[in-house]
């Protein structure tokens, strides 16, 4: 989700920049509601698990988009099914461009021996590259944010009628999972902040996340607090978008609600683990200081991992250098 959704400042400079450009944004259809209101921009549903499954399914998805008059190809993925159909469109003679994901940088940032620390360049930039490319220069030093969104009467049955109207309330939004445990700051750390925030009566605190257990942690972490929601599982995808578009801050992993928050152009923390900010996976535009890291001095092998997915022995407790105290210190100076 995280990929996808750093794609979405792109594209809606992109479509300001390069107006009556028309964008067919391929992916799967749960990620739809991402790209609403982006003008220029229809979203085209891969079914990669029916229609356009396997080989002969992709093969298909190049027939289907092949037929929409397409005459130049961005590939932002650059994975086993984006490369066989920007291969079939190029020797079609359709104009192709692919993102450079870095591979080789960032094996030199995460290796263990001579290790290369040094801030790569953001996925925001590569991806802006790949539109170069084809020949549309996009600039993302002014970034366009959409509007908030208008919350629905179950959106607001479910978090208060006064939230977010009430003079003086702030809206936290808290994102406490990720793809993998590595990136994830550990519960009982991330229980102080919750109670320490929500000591505060101003603050009304959102936890986000999906799937059972994770619904199921937070009903825990929220129990007998009445300015502590859980949203996770009670709100459609898009619903939920709209929620984030008005929070005042989201404290996040490095992971896709992060990128969610930011791309609405909400304050984003971030805590981070195994990875770091300088594979280029920070939310978009978030200043260096709204992400706090795990200690190099005590984990100087860090980061492990661009995406966490590496477990390394001795390494299990290195996101407790992230004091609870600091996430707080950060959430409520950025408040103010």
């Amino acid at each position: 989700m995280g990929d996808v959704a750093m794609t979405v400042p792109v594209l809606r400079a992109l479509a300001a920049q390069h107006p009556g450009v028309k964008i067919t944004l391929v992916s799967r259809q749960f990620y739809k509601p991402l790209f609403e209101n982006i003008p220029y921009v229809k979203f085209f549903s891969a079914h990669v698990h029916h229609r356009h499954k396997g080989f002969l399914g992709v093969f298909r998805l190049y027939k289907d988009l092949k037929s929409k008059g397409v005459t130049e190809i961005a590939d932002l993925h650059n994975v086993l099914r984006s490369k066989i159909i920007r291969t079939l469109f190029s020797i079609s003679g359709i104009k192709t461009a692919t993102v450079d994901k870095g591979r080789a940088e960032k094996a030199g940032l995460t290796r263990f021996k001579n290790k290369i620390f040094n801030p790569l360049p953001t996925m925001f930039e590569r991806y802006a590259k790949v539109f170069e490319k084809l020949g549309f220069s996009v600039d993302l030093s002014n970034p366009i944010f959409p509007s908030k969104g208008i919350l629905d009467d179950g959106i607001i049955s479910l978090i208060g009628e006064e939230i977010p109207l009430a003079i003086g309330k702030k809206l936290i939004g808290i994102a406490p999972f990720a793809q993998y445990d590595s990136k994830v700051y550990p519960l009982d750390l991330m229980q102080e902040v919750i109670d320490q925030l929500a000591s505060t009566k101003t603050h009304k605190i959102l936890l986000f996340g999906g799937g059972k257990k994770e619904m199921e942690i937070l009903n825990s972490i929220s129990k007998g607090k009445e300015n502590v929601i859980t949203i996770a599982g009670k709100l459609n995808f898009k619903q939920e978008l709209q929620l984030i578009s008005n929070l005042d801050i989201m404290l996040s992993m490095d992971s896709g609600n992060g990128h969610i928050a930011a791309m609405q152009g909400v304050k984003v923390i971030t805590l981070w683990g195994a990875t770091h900010p300088y594979t280029g996976f920070s939310p978009f535009r978030q200043p260096f200081e709204n992400a706090l890291i795990s200690d190099r001095n005590l984990f100087p092998k860090l980061p492990t991992s661009v995406y966490g997915n590496k477990k390394v022995a001795g390494y299990e407790n290195a996101m407790r250098t992230i004091l609870p105290k600091t996430v707080v210190k950060k959430i409520t100076s950025s408040l103010k």
